[in-house]
């Protein structure tokens, strides 16, 4: 197990016992553990008692088969004990239509044997990634959310008069073929838009296939997006469909486009426009037919800046433009989102729901939330793991609002008296955001860390 790896479980599934291993040893520098099983049962006994990750699936079991059918069966028993599972394909060499296939069956993404190893670890820390903003704001199974999502209601916790215009954008939007933008800080939901916005249309029944820009590095963009030929470039060693092709039919997720490189906005633009894709190296456009779905935590002032974003896109991406607000424009949500999360972790953890005390409650109702519903669920967590069988009080929640008016101070007056590391870093990485109006890339950037590791430093101080 290694400690300092970015992401914590992946799991192979593989009846290969050289592609177990192979994978193994390649990815234990990306997470914490790398667990390999040769069996597709033991892989839906994992599920019942672990959270991975990303699970990495080979698409044939059986000796001799080729038609993916044992691989995508598979998957759909994984997709049905855990729908939030996120699942990257192994396929066979050039094996596109069994990749476009199990992407539109639920798979994030697939790779080819023999695989490039920079090939791999790259698909796998996007995956990961994207594993991380799924869970945050996807509801648990068994909850009043799944319930209303299931019968085709809304799955956005609250109710203020803010998330009242959100729910009524949604239910307009959602059946239409619109391009949406959704604009939001970081931790509010902009994912769980997307998917409601998917859920509402006539798409429903098609893939919703979600590229993470934030996520990919730059270099890797062109190729995610719009695929490439064979040969198109080093390592590119067979045909690879782009997240585009493959939400062919369906809704295409856009999260982050504000990192999206201005020299490819004129190539998103051509896609939206005449609704044709290139990949890479390639001689002749594809029809796609797709609904596109964007989100950024940039601001209106920056997306309106010709250089940082090209305006003939934003207007074709903002048919409709969702502003989601922040959790402290939407106190009187609060106790509910407490009420879901805490019988949330008390069932996974299992343990009795803990009560709160009425200045617990109050704490965090008047608590700024700068990590918005993000924040607030880590809070509760943290809360319900460490509780004993008293009532939480305002000290288990660690809101520490004396760390966070150090900190602004701080960076106001260019004190550097505060040597406390904790404290000196969340400085450092709000200074940047604020500086960058929070693009991740050039606040990452300046920070000399990769976006990886910004939102990891994000995730730790609740920003």
């Amino acid at each position: 197990m290694t400690k300092d790896a970015e992401f914590k479980l992946a799991v192979v599934v593989d009846d290969d016992e050289d592609i177990l291993v192979a994978a193994r040893l390649l990815l234990r520098g990306l997470f914490r553990e790398v667990v390999t099983l040769s069996r597709p049962d033991d892989a839906v006994a994992l599920l019942a008692q672990r959270q991975p990750d990303v699970l990495l699936l080979d698409a044939n079991f059986a000796r001799g088969a080729t038609d993916a059918a044992e691989g995508l069966g598979l998957l759909a028993r994984l997709l049905a004990a855990d729908p939030q599972l996120i699942v990257v394909m192994i396929t066979a060499h050039a094996g596109v239509n069994v990749a476009v296939e199990a992407m539109k069956r639920g798979a994030t993404d697939f790779v080819s044997k023999p695989w490039s190893n920079e090939r791999l670890i790259s698909t796998m820390r996007t995956a990961a990634a994207l594993s991380g903003s799924r869970r945050t704001v996807a509801p648990p199974r068994g909850s009043a959310a799944v319930n209303a999502q299931a019968s085709g209601e809304t799955p956005l916790i609250g109710s203020a008069p803010s998330m009242a215009r959100v729910h009524s954008l949604i239910a307009r939007a959602g059946p239409t073929d619109a391009n949406v933008l959704v604009l939001g800080d970081n931790g509010t939901g902009k994912e769980l838009v997307a998917r409601d916005l998917h859920r509402h249309s006539l798409r429903a029944g098609k893939p919703m296939i979600t590229v993470d820009l934030g996520a990919i590095s730059t270099e890797l963009i062109d190729s995610e997006l719009f695929g490439h030929m064979k040969g198109a470039f080093t390592d590119a060693r067979a045909d690879r469909i782009g997240r585009i092709q493959a939400a062919d039919g369906g809704t295409l997720f856009l999260d982050e486009i504000g990192n999206l490189p201005l020299a490819l906005q004129p190539k998103l633009l051509t896609v939206l426009e005449q609704r044709v894709v290139t990949p890479v190296g390639a001689n002749r456009a594809v029809a796609v037919n797709i609904r596109v779905i964007a989100a950024t935590n940039m601001t209106p002032e920056m997306l309106r800046d010709p250089r940082h974003f090209r305006q003939d896109l934003l207007f074709r991406l903002n048919t409709v433009e969702i502003d989601l607000p922040t959790l402290r424009e939407r106190r009187g949500d609060i106790p509910s989102l407490i009420d879901h999360y805490l019988a949330l972790y008390a069932s996974r953890y299992k343990r009795e729901v803990p009560a709160l005390t009425a200045g617990a409650l109050d704490a965090l109702v008047a608590h700024d939330w700068p990590g918005n519903v993000r924040a607030l669920r880590h809070a509760i967590e943290r809360a319900v793991i460490l509780s004993s069988d008293q009532p939480l009080t305002p000290a288990d929640f660690a809101l520490a609002p004396a760390t966070r008016h150090i900190a602004s101070e701080a960076v106001v007056s260019g004190r550097t008296e505060d040597l406390n590391l904790d404290r000196v870093e969340r400085r450092l990485v709000e200074e940047a955001l604020r500086k960058h109006a929070y693009n991740i890339s050039a606040a990452a950037g300046e920070l000399g860390l990769s976006r990886a590791a910004l939102y990891r430093r994000m995730e730790k101080h609740g920003l």
